[in-house]
């Protein structure tokens, strides 16, 4: 009888091993608006992130990640297709989210939240995600978007307080009104209380937070955690400009600040000062999710991936403002971490190769255990999870529209022009990118070397049926 108590005990185990093993791992997706990669985790003196520390803790954070266009909505239409921006046909700016639903559908693909669900998963999403929100087709539960949060007027019309140009909504002050009622508190709250429900299927919660895009606008207690008076302002040099080719001039959006008005007006530190809160400001929200993700039955079983769609010039290149395709608007945050049940030879700490945001979708599928996507660019990165230090020999294109191009493969980065006007950075001597070397003789074999990766880019990515 002893006998046959442990056999079937034994079967019992094993089939519960079994089932677990074949369990389909969750995935918490967070996008961050606007940030740099400034977090703690960097080691960036003065960012106060102990949530994103944490992440990055556990995870691997990659230091050199690019975005395929430095812009909101093309970006993440690209992250969330698996696609460049200008492959998806759109004329537009910022591509409707529907819009480019539609187009992935219409080559035979699916939105990455559209391939996870037609994989057998739970599709939840609340904040910004693509631009607007998430293309609803394949979306099983909204949250909504939520609001911007700016400051309104006696009539209740939206107003600025320390910047007033009408072409951006670049501004900066405390917010005077209640926290709780602000859109990234309404969106971690939704998030939180969707982690604390019982699922079923395995799910992919998506949580996007608006701050720190602007307007830089949150409360006191985030403005206060900082001393104004210490922070150290980003690297400018005034005499930037003078070996650039006048299309690189191009890319200053007019009626946004510059870093020469900034400091004629003593305006530099508080900027600087409000976009650090508003990061701090993100950080918490961070961590009500990722502290409800502790406390529930998911944590042992969910992949966290937190991502921006680019970074954000704080005066560097004389402007705040990104759209630009030097390093500082093309560079982005990413953190992925990996349970060890999901997969026991995913490593922790920094990757510092060159990878791409379009390398998401790929990655999502493959970490999932789901069959790979042929149809979208990017390569999966668990690889890179495994080993941060194998061989990974591939650029990073980041384009404004098709006719304005550049890449970053290794150290170096190359921005090409419509007008055939070039620009060349080593950011192993200048990470600043101070200087173009792009009519230097002794890097002639490496400026052609990135130019034919324009010719050949389509090699590394897979065609489009």
């Amino acid at each position: 009888m002893n006998r046959v108590f442990v056999l079937i005990s034994s079967l019992a185990l094993l089939a519960s091993g079994t089932l677990q093993a074949a369990e389909k791992p969750n995935v918490l997706f967070i996008a961050v608006d606007d940030l740099n990669d400034w977090a703690g985790y960097r080691g960036n003196q003065d960012a106060i992130t102990p949530n994103m520390d944490r992440l990055a803790g556990q995870g691997m954070w990659f230091s050199q990640a690019y975005c395929q266009y430095p812009l909101c909505g093309p970006s993440r239409a690209s992250i969330m297709s698996g696609l460049y921006y200008h492959q998806l046909g759109s004329t537009q700016l910022q591509a409707d989210d529907a819009f480019v639903e539609d187009q992935a559908q219409a080559i035979g693909s699916e939105l990455l939240h559209g391939y996870l669900k037609n994989h057998g998963y739970k599709t939840m999403a609340v904040g910004k995600i693509q631009h607007r929100h998430l293309a609803p087709k394949k979306l099983d539960l909204s949250g909504g978007r939520g609001g911007w949060d700016y400051f309104k007027d006696e009539q209740g019309k939206r107003t600025k307080v320390n910047f007033l140009s009408g072409k951006t909504l670049t501004d900066w002050a405390v917010y005077p009104y209640d926290e709780d009622k602000m859109s990234d508190s309404k969106a971690a709250r939704w998030a939180v209380e969707r982690l604390e429900e019982k699922h079923e299927e395995p799910f992919m919660l998506m949580v996007g937070f608006l701050r720190p895009h602007a307007p830089w606008y949150v409360p006191q207690k985030y403005f206060d955690q900082y001393d104004k008076d210490k922070l150290v302002l980003p690297p400018y040099d005034p005499n930037d400009f003078d070996d650039l080719p006048e299309a690189a001039l191009g890319m200053l959006n007019q009626g946004y600040p510059r870093t020469e008005w900034a400091i004629q007006e003593n305006q530099w530190r508080d900027i600087i000062h409000a976009y650090m809160a508003s990061i701090t400001f993100a950080d918490a929200k961070v961590g009500e999710v990722l502290d409800a993700l502790d406390a529930s039955p998911y944590r042992d079983n969910t992949i966290v991936i937190l991502w921006s769609d680019h970074g954000y010039h704080m005066g560097e290149k004389n402007t705040f403002q990104k759209h630009t395709l030097w390093n500082r608007s093309a560079v982005a945050p990413l953190i992925i971490k990996v349970p060890q049940s999901v997969d026991h030879n995913a490593k922790t700490g920094p990757c510092d190769q060159v990878v791409s945001l379009i390398d998401l979708y790929p990655t999502v599928v493959d970490l999932c255990g789901l069959p790979p996507n042929d149809v979208v660019v990017g390569r999966s990165l668990k690889p890179l999870l495994e080993n941060p230090a194998r061989p990974w020999d591939f650029p990073a294109f980041t384009f404004k529209r098709d006719t304005r191009k550049s890449v970053q493969y290794g150290p170096y980065r190359y921005i090409e022009y419509e007008d055939g006007s070039m620009e060349l950075y080593d950011h192993r001597k200048d990470p600043n990118e101070w200087t173009n070397l792009a009519e230097n003789p002794e890097h002639k074999q490496v400026l052609q070397r990135l130019q034919a990766m324009f010719t050949e880019y389509k090699t590394f990515e897979k065609k489009i049926p």
